[in-house]
């Protein structure tokens, strides 16, 4: 077995932890992108386990940065309704056979749907958000990273490779190329010019990370959490819930994200076209990533390739109809900064 592959033993995790015996097979959970989630019963509970990616745990950094996620997540459960891994033995990353996993409580509830969701979800968010940004985490001593965006993205090496390869994005991408190069630039440049002020955020409270218990969010999957411009956190996380199944931005739930952010933050004040040039950014390397699963260049499975080949359609989509919009956005932001 390849340790780029996975290399799943849901019995022998459960053994070595003491979680019970299996009680059925564990049963896949849709929704995540990067990792795989299972549903694990057991004679002794109900858990949700998260089988974390080879192909992303073999870069150098990966274990370290999973393992600094949940040290976040445990410090925000003091604060705000997160869900952290449970510890075993100290540590929260759990290793059987060159497989990593995450293991957690199971938690009834589900995440909304963007039909779903309305201005008191988006203003519940909102002062979520708020208050992990006010929250103090320095006694993790988490080194700030840079921007990670230093360098533009060579686009014309992918989409050479997707004409080599006929990928089917292949004429999206040669559409948006110029574009994608602008954007890149734009993003770094901005990024660049507000990492001087940073709070920890957890980076990817879209809906499918957020599980509602009747009126009752938990946030979960903190994997990505780290530091960043709390109003670029604010604008794009905003985006995030206020979208509509089109991709079509509705102003009230924007507006209602922004404001119970507000109640339990503060005023709010930026050169908001600078800021909303940064939510390019996020796009951007996950743009790059879907890429390099689509091509086979970082891959475990053709699951997998599927799902990089799905997503570089989708993010370019909705890395156009972002540009198109920040305009809106800023007069949005504009008016309420008044």
């Amino acid at each position: 077995m390849s340790d780029r592959q996975y290399n799943l033993n849901f019995e022998k995790l459960c053994t070595t932890l003491q979680l019970g015996e299996l009680v059925g097979t564990p049963e896949v959970l849709t929704g995540g992108l990067l990792h795989r989630m299972y549903t694990v019963e057991t004679t002794e509970g109900k858990y949700a386990i998260k089988a974390l990616n080879p192909q992303v745990m073999i870069r150098p950094k990966a274990m370290q940065n999973i393992s600094n996620s949940e040290r976040i997540a445990n410090v925000a459960a003091n604060h705000v309704p997160a869900l952290p891994a449970k510890q075993f033995n100290g540590t929260s990353v759990q290793q059987i056979d060159n497989q990593c996993y995450l293991v957690f409580d199971w938690v009834d509830g589900r995440s909304l749907k963007a039909n779903e969701m309305n201005r008191v979800h988006c203003e519940k968010i909102g002062a979520i958000l708020a208050d992990i940004h006010r929250t103090d985490f320095t006694e993790l001593g988490l080194s700030k990273e840079e921007s990670g965006v230093a360098q533009l993205i060579n686009w014309t090496y992918y989409f050479e490779q997707g004409q080599i390869n006929h990928a089917v994005w292949a004429p999206l991408f040669c559409e948006t190329l110029e574009r994608l190069y602008d954007w890149n630039a734009k993003a770094n440049d901005a990024v660049k010019q507000l990492e001087s002020n940073t709070v920890i955020s957890h980076l990817d409270l879209d809906a499918k990370n957020v599980m509602w218990n009747a009126d009752n969010p938990i946030l979960i999957d903190w994997e990505a959490s780290g530091h960043i411009h709390p109003m670029q956190s604010l604008t794009e996380t905003a985006v995030y819930w206020s979208e509509d199944d089109t991709g079509t931005l509705d102003k009230e739930r924007f507006m209602a994200f922004v404001r119970g952010y507000k109640k339990r933050y503060g005023a709010i004040q930026a050169i908001w076209n600078q800021v909303l040039k940064t939510g390019f950014a996020g796009m951007l390397g996950w743009l790059e990533y879907n890429l390099k699963r689509s091509l086979w260049l970082e891959c475990t499975d053709e699951q997998e390739q599927q799902m990089g080949t799905d997503q570089v359609t989708a993010t370019i989509n909705a890395l156009a109809r972002y540009a198109d919009r920040i305009s809106e956005i800023e007069q949005w932001l504009v008016d309420e900064s008044k």
